[in-house]
């Protein structure tokens, strides 16, 4: 048997950007719509560091008519044009074709910056199929043009002009990104943001495509950041005043900006950024803020003697609650990857810390009655914490069969008692239910019909959630409670999948049942155990082969790769209850080969979906409205 030859030959070189097109996903984190999105973020950003700098104070971003290209404009020092000392070649051709080049590597350049790789600019570059850089600089303006990270010609000299600054348009390559389409809401959220980090920043937002303009400045910094965030949430603050610090370290080499409150949720949200990039995933400015937050916090209620007998404060307990903004200005941070996710720099933990707690020990201490009122709260979270531990240890699941007398009659429960390997399908209606009973693998999966559509709880009150047995009766089954009962120790299944007809009325249930999750439920979409079951609408069959399509797209692929003179047989499911139990084993319960879909809600997302979630399933109905008569154009045909 012939093997293939592995010698020098075989090593590939990739010259220039080639890598950045070979492997986009290194440098933005995939082709879908988060890395379309970052390519926006990589060239506001630069704008941004300019800003940080003092030599800007005014970004434009314009999403063209099209929808597909983006302007990205500053009144800020320009791109260097004149030749490069080592290439010769112009330092804006530099900047946009060479990967780690930029001025972000001097520190007389930048103090401090969010775009340190250098890669930034000529990432976008390859990524494009089209990208001009216009500058003014030194009295005229500059032009140069790519295509695919390619110039089309040197820098061109234009006309006399006044002032300063760096325009970048770009239309991202089709070849490379799954989806062209942006999204305005997250792009002015986005840029909102940046003018709350960056006090006086003015950031224009103008949508041509959808004919509106939008213009951000947030002069109260992270303070304003605080409000937005938790009016967003809408929970009730226990104390009114925040605590706020901008302080910068005594070496000069951290500046630090604070902003801190507690409320009467149980969970906490925190926004952390980095040079006005959002740490997603935390990082030692974040460990440094939570050791300082939790230090302080126990030390002014031992100072007043505030601890109570026989209760045990906990990290948790002071954190239960908390929301807050945290944004450092570092002058080499240390990212883990290219979409700087995490901050990693160990020294940051001890300078933030050594910033935060000092002052908000003071704070409390000058404002005894927020002190007070954020201690009653802390004694209240570890009081429920110890009770919901005592209650877990009373009811926690041994068997298949403890509790149940508890559990709803329609559930056909597993049986197996470990919850981390058992999974809870609630399925939509009961023929459906039905064929999944006899269909599942009943050692380890167990089934919950359900009668209809359930009850929209983001238009219903919590008492007549309460009372709505459909709903309930899905609480009682996954065992964990719901709102201030929830408790994660008590989940007798470590998936919850809903299982529904892949028509409009499926998914409709669905989006109620997700609805339900997450204002009564939220633990379990945070820890990530509810997902959403795949199965096909179409059977697609040709001579001995079968395939499965969840969609008309999907079926729509299949015949694509049929022969020409194929006559496939096109079988249409109406529902999951007309599937043999067999069948719908095969293609949606069974482990090894059926498809899942995890639901997830990213941290900088919550606004996002807090907004859609208000919109699409609220009381009112405008938002629809103004929603249907924007999308309606995209809809081709309707499954009612």
């Amino acid at each position: 048997m012939s093997q293939a030859t592995y010698n020098a030959k075989s090593i590939t070189v990739l010259e220039g950007l080639e890598a950045v097109r070979r492997r986009p996903g290194m440098y933005i984190g995939g082709v879908d719509k988060t890395g379309l999105h970052h390519l926006l973020w990589e060239i506001v950003d630069n704008s941004v560091d300019e800003v940080m700098n003092g030599h800007a104070s005014r970004i434009v971003v314009t999403l063209h008519a099209d929808g597909k290209t983006i302007s990205v404009a500053d009144n800020g020092r320009g791109i260097p044009v004149d030749a490069h000392p080592k290439t010769g070649t112009s330092a804006l051709e530099v900047i946009f074709t060479t990967l780690h080049a930029g001025g972000k590597f001097d520190n007389d350049a930048y103090k401090v910056a969010g775009g340190l790789h250098g890669v930034g600019a000529s990432v976008v570059n390859a990524l494009s199929k089209a990208l001009t850089v216009e500058v003014k600089r030194d009295g005229y303006t500059h032009t140069q043009r790519y295509r695919r990270g390619k110039p089309q010609g040197p820098v061109e000299r234009g006309e006399p002009v006044r002032g300063s600054g760096t325009i970048v348009t770009f239309t991202a390559d089709p070849e490379i990104f799954q989806d062209l389409s942006y999204d305005p809401a997250l792009i002015a959220e986005r840029l909102e943001v940046k003018t709350y980090l960056n006090k006086g920043l003015v950031i224009a937002f103008v949508d041509q495509k959808n004919k509106t303009s939008v213009e951000f400045r947030h002069d109260g910094g992270v303070a304003d950041f605080l409000d937005a965030v938790n009016a967003s949430r809408s929970d009730q603050r226990v104390a009114q005043m925040p605590f706020v610090l901008e302080r910068e370290d005594e070496e000069g080499s951290v500046r630090c900006h604070v902003a801190l409150a507690w409320t009467e949720a149980t969970d906490e949200d925190v926004r952390s950024f980095v040079n006005t990039i959002p740490t997603r995933d935390g990082g030692t400015h974040e460990l440094g803020l939570y050791s300082a937050v939790s230090t302080a916090v126990s030390r002014f209620m031992e100072t007043h003697d505030l601890l109570k007998k026989g209760v045990e404060i906990k990290r948790e307990d002071i954190r239960e609650g908390l929301t807050g903004v945290i944004a450092v200005c570092v002058h080499e941070p240390q990212f883990q990857g290219q979409t700087k996710g995490r901050l990693n720099n160990p020294e940051v933990k001890a300078q933030v810390e050594s910033m935060v707690r000092p002052a908000l020990e003071n704070f409390l201490l000058k404002n005894k009655s927020v002190g007070d009122a954020i201690a009653a709260r802390v004694i209240q979270s570890a009081k429920a914490r110890e009770a919901s531990r005592a209650a877990a240890t009373q009811v926690r699941r041994k068997t298949p069969i403890s509790g149940r007398l508890n559990l709803p009659g329609k559930l056909a429960d597993c049986d197996s008692g470990n919850p981390e390997d058992s999974e809870l399908f609630i399925v939509e209606g009961d023929s459906a239910g039905g064929s999944a009973k006899q269909g599942r693998d009943r050692d380890f999966q167990a089934i919950l019909p359900l009668k209809g559509k359930v009850l929209n709880a983001e238009q219903a009150g919590k008492a007549k959630v309460l009372d709505n047995k459909e709903l309930t009766d899905i609480t009682s089954a996954i065992g964990c409670g719901m709102d201030d009962q929830y408790d994660a120790s008590r989940i007798r299944y470590g998936k919850i999948i809903l299982l529904t007809d892949a028509d409009s009325d499926g998914h409709h249930i669905a989006t109620l049942l997700l609805t339900f999750f997450y204002r009564h439920v939220p633990g379990l979409l945070a820890d990530g155990r509810v997902y959403l079951a795949c199965p096909p609408l179409y059977k697609v069959t040709w001579g001995q082969e079968t395939s499965w399509a969840s969609d008309d797209a999907a079926r729509d692929r299949i015949l694509a790769r049929l022969p020409k003179n194929a006559k496939p047989t096109i079988t249409r499911f109406k529902g999951l209850g007309e599937m043999p139990a067999k069948l719908l084993y095969e293609t949606t319960l069974d482990p090894a080969r059926r498809r899942l879909l995890r639901v997830v809600i990213p941290q900088d997302d919550r606004p996002y979906t807090e907004r859609t979630m208000s919109d699409l399933m609220g009381k009112e109905p405008e938002a629809r409205f103004k929603f249907i008569m924007e999308e309606a154009y995209t809809a081709k045909d309707i499954d009612i």
